[in-house]
């Protein structure tokens, strides 16, 4: 079971926290020095009003406020990332359902169709690696689970690879569709990602939490 867990990520965070602290000291001090000079050469006829110096002192104070909220903002979304990625490791080793690439092997495939309500046709295409159709056959226009053998339209198998399934829709012979297919992946690893914690999958893609629609044990039917 592997979950990489971001300590880089945490330490430079800390490190960020403790140079912003610091530069809001230096900052500070400054803006003493410049508030002090501003105090004694301010013109004695026409001297500046202390309301003046009240309203410098809250703007900075608050700008000072809103850089530590800030860092207390950072440190709070990395503490639910990694409890997050915690909670997921459970997921490790098992199967995750979603429109991630598959790896073809061999094996067929069990595919989770989602034809569009008006379809009269849909076509099931897989597209490689670098994104070039490598098979397009017609399959029954139904939402119930289909076996893809690997088989192109003249009935030989595609090559051993990473491939991205879509089901084409049509109505009128026009297409009105073009989804993503669904199918099972093992999961390899939990690891931080930009927008927080995701799966990589055995296919060597990777998928969000929230796009994986069903879980199941590695090797079920």
């Amino acid at each position: 079971m592997t979950i990489t867990v971001p300590a880089v990520m945490t330490q430079v965070t800390g490190s960020t926290a403790k140079s912003d602290a610091a530069k809001i000291s230096t900052d500070f001090q400054m803006f003493l020095k410049m508030l002090t000079a501003q105090m004694k050469n301010q013109d004695p006829l026409n001297p500046i009003d202390s309301t003046d110096y009240a309203t410098q002192l809250a703007t900075f104070s608050g700008v000072e406020q809103q850089v530590k909220t800030n860092d207390l903002l950072a440190t709070l979304q990395s503490t639910m990332s990694l409890t997050g990625m915690a909670q997921m490791a459970s997921w490790v080793g098992m199967e995750a359902r979603s429109t991630a690439k598959v790896a073809f092997d061999g094996k067929p495939i069990t595919i989770y169709p989602t034809p569009a309500q008006e379809a009269e046709k849909t076509y099931l295409i897989a597209y490689d690696a670098g994104d070039h159709e490598v098979m397009r056959i017609q399959v029954p226009v139904s939402d119930q689970p289909l076996q893809w053998t690997g088989l192109n339209q003249d009935g030989l198998p595609v090559p051993y690879g990473t491939y991205s399934l879509h089901l084409e829709s049509f109505a009128g012979g026009k297409k009105i569709a073009d989804d993503k297919v669904e199918t099972f992946s093992r999961v390899i690893e939990i690891r931080q990602g930009t927008n927080g914690p995701e799966l990589v999958l055995a296919s060597g893609d990777t998928a969000l939490p929230s796009t994986i629609r069903a879980l199941r044990p590695a090797g079920s039917p």
